[in-house]
């Protein structure tokens, strides 16, 4: 029987888990708190967790609205954080960055606020990195299979055809000029 308190012998992982909780807004605290261990989330995000694991609407809706008053739940915080790291990290452009966060449920107001951040000097300047480092890899291949190539790289990434034709042209001029690329053609 020792064996079983301290969580040895046969039933080890079962001897140390608490009891689940009772009530439901035991279950949607508990759900909510550990997901948002892992990573920040949006309210639209916990409240589809809590939705499949049957928690009821209103107290669901109830636990997310205290958890938005005590700071533990900010879609604003949140859409800000996520495009800094996703424009950083991916080089990901508006068009996409918009996209993903309405699809983690944040409401419209606050992706056009987070987008802001980023200006169209500094997304094209994202453009042109990307070009630059994938540049390299389309040498020896026709002008048009490059252009083609590199502007579908920027379009995967929510970026406008016109800037992306605009920056991969350039690209390859100034290649051209310093002598590294093929002539154009």
């Amino acid at each position: 029987m020792r064996e079983q308190e301290r969580g040895g012998g046969e039933s080890g992982r079962e001897g140390r888990q608490e009891l689940p909780p009772q009530s439901p807004e035991e279950q949607a605290r508990a759900i909510c708190l550990r997901l948002l261990t892992g990573m920040p989330r949006t309210r639209r995000q916990l409240a589809d967790a809590l939705e499949k694991r049957g928690i009821p609407e209103e107290v669901s809706q109830e636990v997310l609205s205290r958890y938005e008053e005590v700071g533990l739940i900010d879609d604003a915080a949140f859409a800000g954080a996520w495009v800094e790291s996703r424009h950083r990290g991916r080089g990901l452009a508006r068009r996409a960055l918009a996209q993903e966060l309405r699809t983690k449920g944040v409401h419209a107001t606050l992706v056009q606020e987070a987008l802001e951040q980023l200006d169209s000097e500094q997304e094209e300047q994202t453009a042109r990195e990307l070009v630059e480092r994938k540049l390299r890899a389309t040498r020896g291949l026709e002008r048009d299979k490059r252009i083609r190539r590199l502007a579908g790289m920027l379009a995967r990434k929510g970026y406008p055809e016109g800037m992306a034709l605009r920056v991969v042209r350039r690209a390859l001029e100034t290649e051209g000029e310093n002598g590294e690329g093929c002539p154009e053609g």
